[in-house]
């Protein structure tokens, strides 16, 4: 059986921490941000962690990566 290759599209979005955990940025931040509040901004920019129920499917896209 072939080897799973690793996802394209996602291995651009996502970086793994030290500890194994998924890194990944907010959406709602390519344009309009002048409707949006400075907190909301500020925190949009901020990197947030992939849920642990996703984490499991996510891993098996990036297997190559780890």
């Amino acid at each position: 059986m072939p080897k799973q290759k690793t996802h394209s599209g996602l291995k651009k979005r996502i970086k793994i921490t030290g500890t194994g955990k998924i890194k990944r940025g907010h959406s709602k931040t390519g344009h309009l941000k002048t409707n949006k509040t400075h907190k909301q901004n500020k925190n949009l920019s901020k990197p947030g962690l992939v849920h642990s129920s996703d984490a499991k499917r996510i891993k098996s896209l990036i297997s190559n990566m780890m």
